[in-house]
């Protein structure tokens, strides 16, 4: 098992379903990923590079990209959610719309391959 699956292993419902499915639709989209180790958090890598974590907070399900400028792609498609520099904040009941989360990790995945 890797630090990702613990991760997940242990996590509360609905926020367990909510999170996998974040990183399984990212490990369709490159199923180069790795399961990893991003800035201290458990994520998927991809070339060496973290790719996304996907954590649970208190209120809320942040998603970081690892990246400002990939999430710049799809700022303006997320009215309504609560947005940082690196950072999506989201619930298990408003999940990030699919479309936009393809995107964004296809911006990830573009930057990574630069």
């Amino acid at each position: 098992m890797s630090e990702l699956d613990d991760y997940l292993a242990e996590l509360p419902e609905p926020e367990r379903t909510a999170i996998t499915a974040v990183y399984q639709r990212a490990r369709e989209l490159v199923p180069d990923a790795v399961d990893g180790v991003g800035y201290g958090m458990p994520a998927l890598r991809y070339r060496g590079k973290p790719l996304l974590a996907v954590m649970n907070a208190k209120g809320h399900i942040g998603l970081y990209p690892f990246s400002p400028a990939a999430l710049d792609t799809v700022r303006d498609d997320l009215a309504g959610f609560s947005l940082a520099k690196g950072t999506v904040r989201f619930t298990a009941e408003q999940p990030i719309p699919a479309d936009v989360l393809e995107r964004l990790i296809a911006a990830r995945v573009a930057e990574i391959e630069r």
